[in-house]
């Protein structure tokens, strides 16, 4: 289209005229120079390329790679020849059926054994004869062929109860729950090492695990029970749960109620006493003449000086070690939780142990060479338990008879001084008594010379 305007001389813009100075102009080439600014003294380059102007683009706001993309290996192309490959074929050791496999292997590799047979774990199930079954292992819930198949599929399929309950032939062979498969199997070969060990053919002596399939399916229906619980039983469970706590912190405010009530008794018994006192005092000295008022008052004073002196108790730091003694020991609390709860639970110091009897129990157990953390079996635990508090109601001995015995030294220098030219022998069997036990009935009499 363009042409054709071009030709009929249409829309042409007009031309202008041809002359020296344009063609002279037209030939010069334009050099546009781009105005730079100047770096200013004393700043540095780093510095001065964050500044911003019209004539350069935006500073970017977040880090960029400059990098185009990832680096590129080239690959080392040489002159060398080229390994050899071959399609070899390989054996399967973990195979019984010598299949015959191939892969890909270099000519100059060594042959070596499949590296994945040694993933093929094969379990040692023990077998019988005839004459075992019929002398050891014959029972009324089990026959003989019942017992084999068992045997079998716990051979083939390596001892997985699961799936040996779902291959088990229940038309031929009844129908069997995993906790009888378990059960039996576990019997027949407790059986079987008992019976070779005592013949001397079982080699190493193996460890026979009993197998409680009672136990498990109460574990199992219990479980079960707790599962098929629907989200109204368990918003009931809470409340009651709910409701326990609040019963129990009624409980814990009357007693706390309670103890103040009787120390509010105590206290105004004692004051009523005290007012008796008092009256009885002033009729006395009413009744009495004038001259002998004084006296007897003065006489009733230090009646009473006394009576108070004798009622108060002597501070003394063995009341409180005897205390100590008396509530010696660690409570552990019985886990009564709801849900499933670790036996090892139970050998957890309660959080009443303070810090500094925690340590002592550990020095303890250093000292007597046992090991803190023993198997959590339920006899472990409750005599693990056991000796923990003997062990702080030691402690708690040893520290009581350091302190009687400090408190001994001090009352027999308090005597000494109060007596002078007297002195309190006391026998080295009282300070230091004797490790055996015939030392805690004998008589310790003090002597004053």
């Amino acid at each position: 289209m363009a042409d054709v305007r071009d030709i009929l001389e249409l829309e042409r813009p007009v031309t202008p005229e041809l002359t020296k100075e344009a063609l002279l102009n037209s030939k010069k080439r334009t050099v546009e120079r781009k105005i730079v600014a100047k770096r200013p003294e004393g700043m540095h380059r780093e510095v001065f390329a964050l500044l911003y102007n019209d004539n350069k683009d935006a500073p970017p706001l977040l880090p960029t790679d400059t990098v185009s993309g990832y680096k590129k290996t080239k690959a080392r192309l040489g002159m060398k020849k080229v390994r050899r490959w071959e399609w070899a074929p390989f054996v399967n050791p973990a195979r019984t059926d010598g299949a015959v496999f191939h892969h890909w292997k270099r000519v100059t590799d060594e042959p070596k054994e499949y590296p994945f047979a040694r993933f093929n774990k094969q379990l040692d199930i023990p077998t019988y004869t005839l004459n075992d079954y019929n002398a050891h292992l014959k029972t009324t819930k089990w026959t003989k062929q019942q017992t084999d198949h068992l045997f079998d599929l716990a051979k083939r399929f390596d001892v997985r109860f699961i799936i040996m309950c779902d291959r088990w032939e229940r038309a031929n062979y009844g129908i069997k729950s995993v906790e009888d498969l378990k059960e039996r199997y576990y019997e027949v070969v407790g059986i079987l090492n008992k019976v070779r060990n005592a013949n001397g053919q079982g080699g190493v002596e193996k460890k026979v695990y009993v197998f409680d399939a009672e136990h498990e399916r109460r574990r199992k229906e219990q479980l079960k029970k707790l599962f098929d619980r629907t989200s109204k039983q368990v918003e009931e469970e809470q409340q009651l749960l709910n409701e326990l706590k609040k019963i129990e912190a009624r409980k814990k405010e009357r007693e706390r109620k309670t103890q103040d009530l009787q120390k509010l008794i105590s206290q105004a018994d004692q004051q009523q006493t005290e007012h008796h006192q008092k009256e009885q005092q002033q009729h006395h000295s009413q009744t009495q003449p004038h001259g002998t008022q004084n006296t007897s008052h003065k006489k009733q004073d230090k009646k009473l000086n006394k009576k108070k002196i004798q009622q108060q108790p002597r501070t003394s730091k063995v009341d409180s070690v005897v205390s100590a003694v008396e509530s010696a020991g660690i409570k552990f609390t019985d886990l009564r939780g709801t849900g499933v709860s670790l036996r090892s639970q139970k050998m957890k110091l309660p959080a009443n142990v303070g810090q500094k009897k925690a340590k002592a129990l550990e020095q303890a157990l250093q000292e007597f060479k046992v090991d803190p953390n023993p198997p959590p079996v339920e006899d472990i635990c409750v005599a693990f338990n056991e000796l923990r508090s003997d062990m702080v109601l030691l402690c708690e001995l040893r520290t009581a008879l350091a302190t009687c015995n400090f408190e001994l030294e001090s009352l027999k220098h308090q005597y000494e001084a109060l007596c002078p030219g007297k002195t309190l022998n006391i026998p080295a069997a009282l300070v230091n008594p004797p490790a055996d036990d015939s030392a805690g009935g004998m008589d310790v009499e003090g002597s004053m010379v």
